[in-house]
């Protein structure tokens, strides 16, 4: 994000990207656009014609992980399940989804207070402290929404990585720069369980702070999708596969501005996604 908008993976160019994330260039995530809102690419159906070698060509995979990364920042990590995916919601000219079997991708009712996670304190470096103030005030705010709580372990700081199962999920640093970061959803596996920042995060980003960002970030960690996939949006379609907690939001800190999206600034809860939260996770 260099300027005030963000700009999703969720479809570049002539095809869908794959991911849970912030953007800054033309591939996955949710990034921020150096243009207007007019630099981000329609969704179009072209990908309907396109073969499954040639569209995998098209997807957004991460250098540090080897994932693909579809609708922006939700995670692949076997080609089989990526062809899956294709045959699916590619082939026929439908756009990405996040379908978890029809049943609400949401933590139980024990591990919702038991979140934890772990910061890495070598990929990270001198941006360690910085990235877990941020992580500590985007995860308070999402615990004063509902009645969740992050876990911050730190003694798991110095083998924070995707491997480390005593943490839901890992924090990392990574080099890819066709996102700010990205995250994923609670029903994925350990190994894609991760909120990866980019370099890219650390610089210009505009109106958004690290924290902005995490809040979306986090947003994704707890089940919910975005905001600009519903029909009200009118741009920006990624699948119906969702149930709808409140009524359209169009300033969620899950809307994509360019989205038509009507917040501009800061990336921040509103009233209803505070709502949102607590019918799918109760009161704080």
């Amino acid at each position: 994000m260099r300027t005030t908008t963000l700009s999703c993976s969720i479809a570049r160019s002539t095809a869908l990207l794959v991911g849970v994330s912030l953007f800054v260039s033309v591939t996955a995530g949710c990034a921020a656009d150096s243009e207007s809102k007019s630099s981000e690419p329609e969704v179009t159906g072209t990908t309907a014609a396109m073969s499954f070698d040639a569209w995998e060509k098209t997807v957004h995979r991460e250098a540090d992980t080897g994932y693909w990364i579809v609708n922006g920042d939700e995670v692949m990590t076997e080609r089989s399940e990526l062809r899956s995916f294709y045959e699916k919601y590619v082939q026929n000219g439908a756009l990405i989804v996040h379908a978890p079997g029809g049943t609400d991708a949401k933590w139980d009712d024990t591990q919702k207070l038991n979140i934890t996670y772990c910061v890495s304190k070598s990929s990270f470096g001198s941006r360690y402290d910085a990235v877990v103030s941020a992580m500590s005030s985007a995860t308070n705010t999402w615990a004063g929404a509902a009645n969740v709580k992050f876990v911050h372990e730190s003694g798991q700081d110095g083998s924070c990585t995707a491997s480390n199962d005593n943490v839901v999920f890992d924090v990392r640093q990574t080099s890819d720069t066709s996102y700010l970061a990205r995250a994923f959803f609670p029903d994925d596996s350990r190994a894609s369980r991760n909120v990866l920042i980019s370099t890219s995060a650390f610089g210009d980003t505009g109106v958004y702070t690290l924290a902005g960002i995490l809040r979306h970030e986090l947003g994704h960690t707890l089940g919910f999708r975005h905001e600009h996939t519903r029909p009200e949006s009118g741009t920006c379609f990624e699948d119906d596969q969702w149930r709808e907690l409140t009524s359209y939001d169009s300033a969620s800190v899950m809307h994509y501005p360019q989205c038509n999206g009507s917040n501009t600034g800061d990336l921040v809860l509103t009233s209803k996604d505070r709502q949102g939260a607590v019918a799918l996770y109760g009161s704080p």
